[in-house]
């Protein structure tokens, strides 16, 4: 059999796009933050994860234009060796000291800080704990260390019965990690943390969390789940991508000195890659510089949230309970789903279509995230457009909604 005999068979995607309803990997051609151009057009941005909007903020843009005059566009190496600027050491202490931890270590991407921190961490003998709901990333950082002879166990989404269940049958002794979301990335639940950490400490594990739509989301000043729940000092580990709050491309993980210099100096991940360029970190910077300066953005954008949130939950949509930045709405068919994505996007508003085997059956969704600089204007033609399409599909029916 010809090993790209499964590429030449493949036609999911084909199908979709002969619909007319294929939602992926559309070109924007510019955008301010809230508002885009997609195919010569305008488009209210509801799908995108620039949490506070900071990509085009004038203090993140100048900080990175005047890096990359002053340090070229590449380090060209790895931190191990000539790919380490005084910018990368810069914003490990500005992190560490905003997460309240000892240290700080950056990676060149927030996927691969999973893979760089758990495949480096859990060897042979060793235990990860890991929810089900876990984000991409985690699961190949768990299959990483799986591969170096690390076990792993997969607890319920945050079931804390099941998570106890789990913990039970491994030994005391052993060494453990358990891992877990911050924040889930399709539903926009929060983790159960405090749980979490009392089991923790019960069956003698320690703690890694991925703050990665946390971070500028919740906890005070957006500082992400651990000071959500007073926990930052409790926590073992977190990290975090650049590429959402952090206006970036990147990652970090923080915790005590000894175990980020451990990973500093064993992580494959790390070592092997060339390090974060200079604009992508002067960027990072630059939107930490914002966030500690104005942390009612923070509010700003759980409030918009909100406003969308509840309005469609008034219209009759399926839509839970939350308040991070993300807002599922659940259609519940794949065609329905891809069907609803363009009618929206012709209207002018663009959403994630999120279906099987992505999500559970039954609960193919379209996922909206909001940002702080999204304006009442445009939260209420995102509202006023799922409004006519959702009437026109007939998912919701405005005259027996609730007032």
């Amino acid at each position: 059999m010809d090993i790209f005999q499964k590429c030449h068979e493949f036609r999911r995607a084909d199908d979709v796009k002969d619909a007319g309803i294929y939602p992926y990997f559309k070109a924007i051609e510019e955008s301010e933050g809230p508002v885009v151009r997609i195919e010569g057009k305008p488009i209210v941005m509801a799908g995108s994860n620039n949490y506070l909007g900071l990509t085009t903020h004038p203090h993140v843009r100048e900080a990175a234009m005047k890096a990359l005059e002053k340090y070229g566009t590449s380090c060209s190496g790895s931190r191990y060796l000539t790919g380490t600027i005084n910018l990368h050491e810069e914003l490990e202490t500005r992190l560490a000291k905003f997460m309240g931890k000892e240290a700080c270590l950056l990676f060149s991407t927030g996927y691969q800080t999973g893979q760089g921190v758990i495949g480096t961490l859990v060897g042979r003998g060793e235990y990860i704990i890991s929810d089900r709901d876990n984000h991409a990333s985690i699961v190949q950082g768990n299959l990483l260390a799986a591969g170096m002879g690390a076990q792993t166990k997969r607890f319920k989404h945050n079931d804390m019965n099941d998570l106890e269940k789990v913990l039970e049958n491994i030994p005391y002794d052993a060494a453990k990690l358990i891992v877990a979301d911050g924040v889930f990335s399709t539903f926009g639940g929060i983790v159960n943390l405090p749980d979490i950490n009392a089991l923790a400490k019960k069956y003698n594990a320690r703690v890694l969390i991925d703050d990665a739509h946390a971070l500028g989301v919740i906890g005070k000043g957006g500082r992400g789940t651990a000071s959500e729940f007073n926990l930052d000092q409790e926590v073992d580990l977190v990290m975090c991508t650049f590429s959402k709050t952090l206006a970036s491309l990147g990652g970090f993980v923080v915790g005590s000195e000894r175990v980020i210099n451990y990973i500093k100096h064993l992580s494959p991940a790390l070592i092997f890659s060339a390090s974060p360029t200079p604009a992508s970190v002067a960027a990072a910077i630059a939107a930490l510089d914002v966030l500690e300066k104005h942390p009612e953005m923070v509010e700003q954008l759980v409030t918009n949230a909100h406003r969308v949130r509840t309005a469609l939950q008034k219209m009759g949509y399926q839509v839970p309970d939350g308040r991070t930045a993300i807002v599922p709405v659940f259609i519940g068919d794949d065609v329905k789903t891809f069907t609803m994505w363009k009618m929206l996007y012709e209207a002018g508003v663009f959403v994630n279509a999120f279906v099987s085997p992505a999500t559970p059956p039954g609960k193919q969704m379209l996922r909206c995230s909001f940002m702080a600089t999204h304006q009442n204007e445009h939260l209420d033609y995102v509202i006023d457009t799922f409004q006519k399409v959702g009437e026109q599909l007939g998912i919701i029916d405005t005259k027996h909604a609730l007032v």
